[in-house]
């Protein structure tokens, strides 16, 4: 018992470890959230090409000695834009024009990186974490992000859900559904850079796509779902921390492996979609109205 309490309590001595514990929840908070719409409309190859995309300006930021989160915040939207108007081309799809843009900005950041004293060490620690090394100044700018992203979730939900379900209604009910696609690719981007720091940007992706996929997994209501993907997003992060402090191995790898551990429970033992499932009674006719609860389409 005195062991699992000191592997509980024992991290909290150090400032580092409050930074990082701080760090990775709400990354995965924000990424649970942000990840719901992800994993709903298909976008995971779009995540991981914006992984790609903000490379760059941290990699500028950097150099620069500048905020590493502000640097790939800029590269990141300035890409999706750009992306945004060359993808009305419509002799192009929109998945090529993402895979040219996100792969060149990943390439310039490596050369950019390449300038820097120190390049090799850098490099790996912008592709697989360095969550123990965060600064206060990094912890305030992943807050503000992270508030600003989940408010605004918030206050677009709504229309995203209805662009996500129908696309074709939304425009007939007048809804922007070109600039609610722009808002959710920064949106993303945002999220991605919070992130990239606790996990780095290789693994950045399971942390966008592992918690919303496990959530969806275990409930057909909409509403439930993004209650469920940032706990899970959330208590995974944490989980993998203390795995690493416990084990001394990697962070980064550490958390994405706890929440893909969370998604096969998920994937088998899910009481309506999992593998392993127990026989389900015949559903009374005499349920009442589902209410405002929104179902996930199938």
């Amino acid at each position: 018992m005195n062991a699992v309490v000191d592997l509980l309590a024992g991290p909290w001595e150090y400032d580092f470890w409050r930074r990082a514990l701080l760090v990775a929840l709400l990354s995965g908070l924000v990424c649970g959230v942000v990840g719901t719409h992800v994993v709903l409309r298909g976008m995971a190859f779009i995540g991981d090409a914006v992984a790609h995309a903000v490379f760059p300006g941290i990699a500028t930021a950097f150099v620069l000695g500048t905020n590493l989160v502000i640097g790939g915040a800029v590269a990141g939207v300035v890409t999706a834009l750009l992306i945004a108007v060359v993808a009305q081309n419509r002799r192009l799809k929109e998945d090529s024009v993402i895979g040219i843009f996100f792969a060149a900005a990943f390439g310039l950041g490596i050369v950019i990186l390449s300038a820097a004293p120190g390049y090799g060490g850098s490099l790996e620690s912008f592709l697989f974490g360095s969550i123990l090394g965060i600064s206060d100044g990094d912890v305030v700018s992943v807050a503000v992000i992270g508030a600003i992203l989940l408010l605004t979730t918030g206050l677009l939900n709504g229309r995203l859900v209805a662009a996500t379900l129908d696309r074709e209604q939304a425009r007939a009910v007048g809804l922007p559904v070109f600039w609610l696609d722009l808002a959710l690719y920064v949106m993303v981007t945002l999220a991605i850079v919070i992130s990239l720091q606790a996990v780095g940007n290789v693994l950045v992706l399971a942390l966008l796509v592992t918690p919303a996929a496990a959530a969806r997994l275990l409930t057909d209501r909409l509403g439930v779902m993004m209650l469920l993907a940032p706990a899970i997003g959330a208590g995974g992060s944490v989980l993998g921390l203390y795995l690493s402090y416990a084990f001394d191995l990697a962070a980064g790898g550490l958390i994405v492996l706890s929440l893909t551990g969370i998604f096969v429970l998920c994937w088998l033992f899910a009481p309506r979609h999992g593998l392993v499932r127990r026989p389900r009674r015949p559903q009374s006719t005499s349920d009442g109205p589902v209410g405002d609860l929104v179902e996930v389409k199938s």
